[in-house]
């Protein structure tokens, strides 16, 4: 009987989505509960979808793909679920989870036109999804009504789907794309280190000569800062793959049949194969998005590693002449448009891009994260175009660096030995022998003098003084031994 009466809803609320011709002759007339409202007459959407697209004309972005895909996963298998609860006809629920299906696979892209900028709790694409299965669904049932609230939105609220939505998106885009990603560019780096564990050169601190240490090395903690990038994201996962569905208008579960969330999410975590549970605390999980914070906080310290790797690589290939030149970067394309050979570093500089946006992107979640209210942030479409562009971003980046820089480095291992045995800092090992203030008078008379370490020390006469032997004094002045105390 319930059945029958939302089918009746369905019907005066715009039945299939056909409508009626409005006399426009590209449009056809759909209605909401605050009237009609001209529609696109090949559009798969309805009145509301209309409205928003109509009142939010700002940007031309709209959601991510990957968060269309995550709705429309979670209306499938709130349909299946509600079918089970006897609160949709089964037929009805297959036709929307069918529709959901093919919705989560990309093939109706072109009817979510919402912009990103709208209402803060994204009823509107909570909506424009809703629409979409039910004219599809209905279409499936050969032209039975299908109610966009009613049937596709049952046991459900805008508050609670949307943020579900971005947290279903992100930990699948975190899991399947940022952590392999990242993990092959660590592999990448390890390889390096590993290549160039004898290759010596010239530490530096404060951009300024030091004690020697090798390439490999400095590659080594290139890939420890990948690596734990990576922990520092599956250590988020637990709470970034924690769902508020199931709380519906305000985290009570109004309107929610029993059992609901707990099947639903069961179904989701089948489906997606992700580590999805519900919410400890459907009012912390319903008032705040503190774990997609956490997680875009994550993302910029990613960022933050990357642009450390990769001004490391412009400096030491900087050159050829005039440069460090201790490492050669691929050669991709010209460098520029009127010096003819000039070659750049172009991968790491887009690299440096991407993270700069993130390192925006986050600010962008922090100031989101810190706009809930009592039971809602109001600003999640931004919160989720900017934490997914961010992983679609790195995961890019990472695997670029990975295959077009890192894998085709090559070391210039004479000159960065050269620079390792010129630098003054190679004194340092003699302290123990001659003393540090004797040590920087041998240091300060090479620099003036031109001269090596070694042959100061020799015209110094601190071994005609017994302070230390020739073989003391080699030994001391090794520059790969220095890299092994």
């Amino acid at each position: 009987m319930a059945e029958a009466q939302d089918a009746a809803r369905g019907g005066a609320d715009g039945g299939t989505g056909g409508g009626r011709p409005s006399g426009g002759g590209g449009y056809r007339t759909e209605h909401d509960s605050m009237g009609e409202v001209r529609v696109p007459a090949h559009a798969k959407w309805r009145a509301q979808t209309q409205r928003a697209v109509e009142n939010f004309p700002v940007s031309g972005q709209r959601l991510e793909r990957a968060h269309i895909a995550a709705l429309a996963r979670i209306k499938g298998a709130a349909a299946q679920v509600n079918a089970e609860l006897g609160v949709l006809d089964p037929k009805t629920a297959a036709a929307i989870a069918e529709a959901a299906g093919e919705v989560a696979e990309g093939r109706w892209d072109e009817h979510f036109p919402v912009d990103v900028f709208q209402t803060g709790s994204g009823t509107s694409s909570n909506m424009n999804i809703n629409e979409v299965l039910a004219t599809l669904a209905s279409e499936r049932l050969g032209g039975a009504p299908v109610h966009p609230n009613d049937h596709v939105n049952a046991g459900q609220s805008s508050n609670d789907v949307f943020p579900s939505s971005i947290h279903i998106a992100a930990t699948a885009a975190v899991t399947a794309d940022l952590v392999p990603a990242l993990g092959h560019l660590a592999a990448a780096l390890e390889e390096k280190s590993a290549e160039f564990a004898e290759v010596v050169k010239s530490g530096r601190t404060h951009l300024m000569d030091a004690t020697p240490v090798t390439l490999g090395q400095e590659f080594g903690g290139y890939a420890a800062q990948v690596r734990y990038g990576v922990e520092r994201l599956e250590s988020a996962l637990p709470r970034l793959a924690e769902l508020p569905l199931g709380g519906t208008a305000v985290g009570t579960g109004i309107n929610t049949p029993p059992g609901f969330p707990a099947a639903v999410i069961a179904e989701l975590a089948r489906t997606t194969g992700l580590p999805l549970t519900e919410a400890r605390d459907h009012f912390e999980a319903q008032g705040a998005r503190d774990a997609l914070v956490e997680t875009s906080g994550q993302l910029r310290t990613i960022a933050v590693g990357l642009t450390k790797i990769c001004n490391d690589l412009r400096w030491m290939a900087s050159g050829p002449r005039t440069g460090l030149a201790e490492i050669n970067l691929p050669d991709l394309q010209p460098g520029s448009s009127i010096m003819p050979g000039k070659v750049n570093p172009v991968v790491p500089e887009a690299v440096l891009m991407v993270a700069a946006q993130v390192t925006g992107n986050d600010t962008t979640v922090a100031v989101a994260g810190a706009s809930g209210n009592f039971e809602l942030n109001v600003m999640l479409p931004v919160i989720g175009k900017n934490l997914l562009e961010s992983v679609r971003l790195l995961s890019s980046a990472a695997r670029l660096l990975a295959d077009r820089t890192v894998r085709g480095i090559t070391a210039n291992t004479e000159r960065a030995r050269e620079y390792a045995e010129s630098s003054p800092s190679v004194v340092t090992p003699l302290n123990r022998y001659i003393g540090y203030e004797e040590a920087a008078k041998v240091a300060k008379r090479s620099l003036a003098e031109r001269r090596t370490i070694r042959e100061v020390v020799l015209d110094s006469g601190y071994v005609e003084r017994g302070l230390l032997t020739v073989e003391q004094l080699d030994e001391a002045l090794d520059v790969l031994r220095m890299t092994r105390p």
